[in-house]
């Protein structure tokens, strides 16, 4: 094993620039853990808020980003068993990714299926599990519903509207420029609109029959909550998964009242200690990927030293599909 590695880490909490790449330790698999030599690291928008310190759990530094990845069983702990040394994963370590190696629980491990390259198996994790809570578990989703997919031609939004059409769902598709409207048309998106479009509101009630849209997907927040309120049809049901905003979002419980809508939290984190609700999504998402029906779209590539850009360009908005990181490159 190497005695050393390139890692990206944070000293302080702050923009992407204070990502800073460095010579450490390569970390030992301890009890029941594995090391795996990363091929590919997903970015989203969490990593960008827990480098600012503005995620749902504190950032204690100093600290290596990269919560989700894929890559190759190099070595196994004491006890591990039932996972092959050679063997390709994706895991959701929390951090630690954004190195040549990472180190994490076995129980934790992704299987990836063979038609998967690092690159896609990288990009599968968070984004599809959490679209599939947000359509299903927690969505409460049905054949021939139309549901609100914002962001559309990011990693979330392109597996939501794959998924949502999978399930024979009908979408409409939030995005900021055109070229990002027409990726969510080629994934199957039955309307698409500009979300900065003045008309917005009333163009995505009127495209689900006037009456508005039975499931919203919410992940801008801040003042674009209410128009997920005034979107939604009675008795509709808003999934919030994202504050992309990053600003402070309002809610009268009587504009609730009023039409009973329900608002529900989504926290992939704590849904993925429910083992049952895991298994299930699982055994889901890897019949749609094995037959091809739902591919994980990666977006531009970056070099490890390049991880600061790849932050930045993600919370620029410069980017559709999920940004990935390959620490071989």
């Amino acid at each position: 094993m190497s005695e050393s590695m390139k890692a990206i880490r944070v000293e302080r909490l702050g923009p992407p620039d204070v990502m800073e790449l460095q010579d450490v330790p390569a970390p030992t698999p301890g009890p029941g853990e594995v090391r795996i030599e990363v091929e590919a690291v997903g970015i989203n928008f969490a990593d960008v808020l827990s480098v600012a310190g503005e995620y749902l759990t504190r950032t204690r530094v100093p600290y290596t980003p990269g919560m989700e990845f894929a890559g190759i069983v190099e070595s196994l702990g004491e006890g591990v068993t039932g996972v092959q040394v050679g063997q390709r994963v994706a895991a959701l370590g929390g951090s630690g990714a954004l190195a040549r190696y990472s180190v994490v629980n076995a129980a934790g491990l992704i299987p990836v299926p063979e038609n998967l390259s690092g690159a896609q198996a990288a990009a599968f994790p968070v984004s599809y599990f959490t679209a599939y809570h947000g359509l299903k578990t927690l969505g409460r989703g049905v054949e021939g519903e139309w549901v609100l997919v914002q962001a559309a031609a990011g990693a979330l939004g392109t597996a939501s509207i794959q998924l949502a059409k999978a399930m024979g769902m009908h979408v409409i598709a939030l995005a900021s420029t055109e070229e990002k409207l027409a990726l969510a048309r080629d994934l199957g998106a039955d309307v698409t609109i500009l979300q900065d479009d003045p008309d917005r509101v009333q163009k995505v009630r009127d495209a689900a029959g006037g009456k508005g849209v039975p499931l919203i997907l919410e992940v801008v927040g801040g003042k674009r909550f209410q128009e997920s309120l005034d979107m939604a049809a009675p008795q509709g049901r808003i999934i919030v998964i994202g504050n992309a905003s990053r600003e402070q979002a309002n809610l009268r419980p009587v504009e609730l009242m009023k039409r009973n809508l329900t608002v529900t939290g989504l926290w992939l984190t704590s849904l993925m200690n429910d083992r049952a609700a895991t298994m299930q999504a699982a055994q889901a998402l890897a019949g749609l990927v094995g037959s091809g029906k739902v591919t994980p779209q990666v977006g531009p590539t970056y070099a490890l030293a390049d991880s600061a850009r790849a932050f930045q360009d993600l919370l620029d908005r410069k980017t559709t599909g999920k940004v990935i990181i390959e620490p071989a490159r």
